[in-house]
């Protein structure tokens, strides 16, 4: 945006972006560079795959995907397997990825509180944003049992078949989840999956009511999660911690203890980044 310097008499231009900012028509895009992003987004989503699948999947020449891989190669943001003939995403696309992390102070105040659940729990511990319509799983800290939930910083994961979704759609004001469930596509994962609307509803409004979730085997079978939601200065649920384990430690007579340990961190980180709980 541009301003006046009365001082000076003269304008000046917001730094960082350009006049015509708000104009995303084709003329101030880079369709080489969209391109690329494509492919680069869809093979962190379909790794370990050769480059006549990858073109052939995503519909483009083998050729133009080539070029795109091999230029991606160069910045090491995919690598590609020469055994196995196939490419994957590379150490780089971590790196910048690891930048990202480190700009907001959420996960680094997490790390402690985590870590402190992990412990308490004998579970691993868990940190996830609402990213698009998904789950984005932020940090996790591990157990040391054999047996264990694996999420990896990057993963997403549907908000209806989640612990963390759940608790954060559980929170949405009623304009926002309304625009949420109408464009989610309720897949099933096992025969535990919400994909009612109604149901979901209901399942939302008894988390809202005892101030954590439970995915109750909705993922995937075996595993259960509970799950609580950290809050922002505005009393928005910005975020969701939780544990999740086999059904066999995880179980029905543990929830009750387990969902005190999370709801106990995710008020301790919530107070970490000066937010407040909202009274239910």
């Amino acid at each position: 945006m541009d301003y006046q310097d009365n001082s000076a008499g003269r304008s000046r231009k917001a730094r960082g972006r350009p006049r015509d900012w708000n104009d995303k028509t084709a003329q101030n895009t880079i369709k080489s560079l969209d391109r690329a992003m494509e492919v680069f987004e869809f093979l962190s989503e379909a790794q370990g795959k050769p480059l006549t699948v990858i073109a052939d999947e995503m519909g483009q020449s083998p050729s133009t995907v080539y070029r795109i891989l091999v230029t991606l190669e160069g910045r090491g943001l995919v690598e590609f397997d020469s055994q196995e003939q196939v490419w994957h995403v590379g150490a780089r696309a971590f790196v910048i990825g690891a930048r990202f992390l480190r700009r907001t102070s959420l996960v680094e105040r997490a790390r402690p509180i985590m870590r402190k659940l992990m412990e308490e729990t004998g579970e691993t511990a868990n940190l996830g944003i609402e990213k698009e319509g998904s789950v984005l799983f932020l940090s996790q800290v591990e157990t040391h049992a054999t047996i264990r939930a694996f999420f990896p910083p990057g993963t997403l994961s549907p908000l209806h078949a989640s612990g963390i979704g759940k608790a954060l759609l559980a929170y949405m004001d009623e304009e926002r989840l309304e625009r949420v469930l109408a464009t989610a596509d309720l897949q099933s994962f096992t025969e535990r999956t919400i994909t009612d609307t109604h149901t979901l509803r209901a399942d939302l409004n008894a988390i809202h009511t005892r101030g954590y979730s439970i995915d109750n085997e909705e993922k995937n079978s075996g595993m259960r999660c509970i799950a609580a939601p950290v809050f922002d200065l505005n009393r928005e649920a910005v975020a969701g911690v939780s544990v999740s384990g086999p059904t066999s430690r995880v179980s029905l007579e543990e929830i009750d203890r387990l969902s005190r340990a999370v709801m106990g961190a995710a008020q301790e980180l919530t107070n970490a980044i000066g937010g407040t709980v909202p009274a239910r």
